[in-house]
């Protein structure tokens, strides 16, 4: 599976990413709106291997990808759709993402978010999705908004205030991300 857009690539993970994808995921600052902190290599090996697993028709047949810098050929982070069993009592699919610093503020987010949409609705054909965001996340939050998605609740869950952002695929917009900041 392989999503292009104009900077980015969005692919399968692959175990040959476990070196660069343990430095991002121990990065405090791109962990810093997590739930669990800075990951140390195991935790993204088995994050890795729970990617592949996802991705098989087996079980999901989605998953959160690899996401690659076109420019220099960089693994910059993840972007991707991950199911989740209960939010607030439902299953639902959530787009979530992680960058690297460097990357921020330049539009990489919304660009991989979006083609995460897109994804998950024209070729899944699912009809809703959902972002599941700390309060404090004012990037995260915007992000979900540029991709059209609007709050829809406040819950607690992981023994924190999380924010619910979700879209219909009814709702769904193209971004020409082009001149996105």
């Amino acid at each position: 599976m392989l999503i292009e857009t104009e900077r980015l690539i969005l692919r399968e993970f692959e175990l040959s990413d476990l070196d660069d994808f343990s430095t991002i995921m121990a990065n405090p600052e791109v962990m810093r709106f997590s739930i669990s902190g800075p990951w140390n290599p195991e935790q993204t090996k088995r994050f890795l291997e729970n990617c592949l697993v996802d991705y098989s028709k087996e079980r999901w047949g989605f998953g959160r990808w690899a996401v690659v810098n076109k420019k220099d050929d960089r693994l910059i982070g993840f972007s991707g759709l991950a199911r989740w069993g209960d939010i607030d009592g439902s299953a639902e699919v959530e787009i979530g993402y992680r960058l690297l610093p460097e990357y921020w503020g330049q539009g990489f987010g919304t660009e991989s978010a979006a083609a995460s949409r897109d994804y998950g609705f024209e070729h899944l054909g699912l009809s809703r999705l959902i972002s599941i965001i700390l309060p404090e996340n004012v990037i995260s939050i915007r992000i979900a908004e540029k991709i059209g998605m609007a709050f829809e609740k406040e819950i607690l869950k992981w023994e924190r205030r999380i924010l619910v952002y979700a879209i219909s695929s009814g709702k769904s917009l193209k971004l020409s991300l082009k001149n996105d900041g």
